[in-house]
């Protein structure tokens, strides 16, 4: 196939020896390429914006600018944008975020590198791949479960194990305001208490250690 025919793809993550190794199987397709590589969220928008891929294979945890917000900036700058998340998070609300930022894929590490493969095929056809592990998460998330700006502040600071006096402190509010906001946090999450609270930010990608 002529190399100008050939799927154009940017593959970002940040561990050098994984981003070789796709793209390794990516470059064995006849049918497609991998035209740059990027290590950051910042270098994926400026290598995007230099090389315009056909597709952008993007991990969500990076140094710096997060996939997500990169997600977000390449869609900003072409609505157009194909963008394939490949990454170890398997929460649901990772997945609800990223298709939320416009990811039309989302492929969790340990998968077949035959179903990477048949994922950028089936981008590049115009059409979106979520496999069945990735639609039962996303099924199975609660409905109504989304915080508001300021319950992600709470939450954030529970998951660093802060006390409702600590958490007033840092965001300027008083106690009674940091327990309506804990209250509301665990209606949304559907758990009884803090520790049940954090286990599930945890489980479901709302935070990160």
């Amino acid at each position: 196939m002529n190399p100008e025919q050939k799927t154009r793809i940017l593959v970002v993550d940040d561990h050098p020896i994984m981003r070789l190794g796709v793209a390794a199987i990516i470059d064995a397709q006849s049918d497609m390429r991998v035209i740059a590589q990027a290590g950051s969220g910042e270098e994926a928008v400026l290598l995007f914006r230099k090389h315009r891929p056909d597709i952008t294979m993007m991990d969500l945890r990076l140094p710096g600018m997060s996939g997500l917000e990169a997600i977000r900036v390449i869609r900003q700058d072409e609505p157009n944008a194909k963008c394939l998340v490949l990454t170890t998070y398997e929460g649901d609300e990772d997945i609800h975020q990223a298709i939320a930022a416009g990811a039309v894929g989302y492929i969790i590490k340990g998968m077949s590198h035959e179903l990477l493969v048949n994922a950028l095929r089936r981008v590049r056809s115009g059409s979106h791949f979520l496999p069945p592990p990735v639609m039962r998460s996303l099924a199975d998330r609660t409905p109504n479960s989304d915080l508001s700006p300021r319950e992600r502040e709470v939450l954030s600071l529970m998951v660093r194990g802060s006390s409702n006096k600590e958490i007033a402190n840092a965001l300027g509010i008083t106690e009674a305001t940091v327990k309506c906001h804990v209250s509301v946090i665990l209606l949304r999450l559907g758990v009884n208490d803090r520790t049940q609270a954090v286990i599930a930010a945890l489980q479901r990608g709302l935070e990160h250690l």
